[in-house]
């Protein structure tokens, strides 16, 4: 770090991002612009690696990056009052997705397990018989529905 910043390559090597994933963010609105030394290099300020790792750790959470800018404007803009109900009802919404996800992935997860159970070895001979645990029947009465409505 140098006494007004760090450059690019330190900032990114330090929060584990490559130096496009800052212009990029920079373009986004995420990161300020930053300063310029006298020789033309990026400054940025040190509180630029906590933002950084803020990012990336919400979206590690699930948060698209519109989600996170959203959710750092409602916290830089709402100092005054409760910072915190933004985070609190995103945190919330994402906690259903997220919980909807895990519901959706162990269907997929049993569904899987009985068709390795069952030795189904091809997708059309499978689909053919009543013994097949793979939702063929299920989804052809869906489409067969959707096509009626």
């Amino acid at each position: 770090m140098t006494e007004s910043g760090l450059r690019s390559g330190q900032l990114a090597d330090a929060a584990g991002v490559n130096v496009q994933t800052l212009r990029y963010y920079e373009r986004r609105g995420l990161l300020t612009s930053p300063q310029r030394s006298p020789g033309g290099h990026r400054l940025y300020p040190s509180e630029s690696l906590t933002l950084l790792r803020v990012i990336k750790t919400a979206q590690r959470l699930g948060f698209t990056l519109t989600e996170v800018a959203d959710l750092l404007d409602t916290g830089r803009h709402h100092h005054g009052s409760r910072p915190d109900r933004g985070l609190q009802t995103r945190a919330g919404e994402k906690l259903v997705e997220v919980e909807q996800k895990l519901a959706d992935l162990t269907v997929i997860r049993d569904t899987l397990r009985a068709a390795i159970s069952a030795g189904c070895d091809d997708l059309v001979a499978c689909a053919g018989s009543p013994c097949c645990p793979l939702p063929f029947a299920e989804l052809a009465e869906r489409n067969d529905h959707a096509d009626h409505c």
